[in-house]
């Protein structure tokens, strides 16, 4: 350095350093979200379910058995569209929506495989089809709720649309029959009509969750309001 200069070395991160920070920032992402205790509530899901179809059933609660888990997973997937850090979360930048997105997919699929091995040699009503379905339709309700009421009351959606399609399934025995596909719980495990309203309910969900995230961010947002 001469003549009272000082020159500044470019700040360069190296590649092992980018990887590090990115695994950094996706492991904060999945802790804030409380994702490890989402995932231990599928797998009880999973479980009870597996326990469930040892004992014999009838019809009605053969139908009934499997939406009741799918719901219970579908609460626990919603709920992490909150975050524990607040409006600190922002600084991540770009990277949120990709975060959000990838966690929700990756929940929704670890999910739908836990049900289906759940039910893999017992007679699970509708199949790993129908489970497909049902899942990602009522996870699409539940982040539509976090989104647009917050995701304290993300369990109300997927809850109160249980109790509707239980209803549906009961008048399929005791009539008037529901048919409409939006109680995609209701109708046969390849309707196209069904599969299509679950998976734009579903897609709109997701959609919604990884641009906008939840409508409360955490406790940050909380004590702001």
């Amino acid at each position: 350095m001469t003549g009272g200069e000082t020159r500044h070395r470019p700040y360069v991160v190296a590649p092992g350093g980018a990887m590090r920070a990115a695994l950094r920032l996706a492991r904060l992402h999945l802790d804030s979200r409380r994702v490890p205790a989402a995932l231990a509530v599928v797998a009880a899901c999973a479980v009870g379910l597996r326990v469930a179809l040892r004992w014999q059933w009838e019809a009605y609660g053969a139908l009934q058995l499997p939406l009741i888990f799918e719901t219970g997973c579908a609460v626990a997937i919603a709920v992490t569209a909150t975050s524990l850090l607040g409006e600190p979360e922002r600084v991540t930048g770009r990277w949120l929506p990709l975060l959000r997105l990838s966690t929700t997919l990756a929940l929704t699929v670890a999910a739908v495989g836990a049900l289906a091995v759940a039910g893999a040699g017992a007679h699970l009503a509708g199949g790993t089809v129908e489970v497909l379905r049902n899942l990602a339709g009522l996870v699409g309700i539940g982040l539509l709720c976090a989104a647009l009421l917050g995701g304290a009351q993300a369990w109300a959606g997927p809850t109160t649309y249980l109790v509707i399609s239980l209803y549906a399934l009961y008048t399929q025995w005791h009539g008037p029959a529901l048919t409409t596909p939006w109680l995609w719980p209701a109708r046969p495990p390849y309707d196209l009509g069904a599969a299509v309203c679950a998976a734009l309910v579903f897609s709109a969900g997701v959609a919604l969750i990884a641009v906008r995230g939840a409508r409360d961010t955490g406790p940050e947002t909380a004590r702001s309001g």
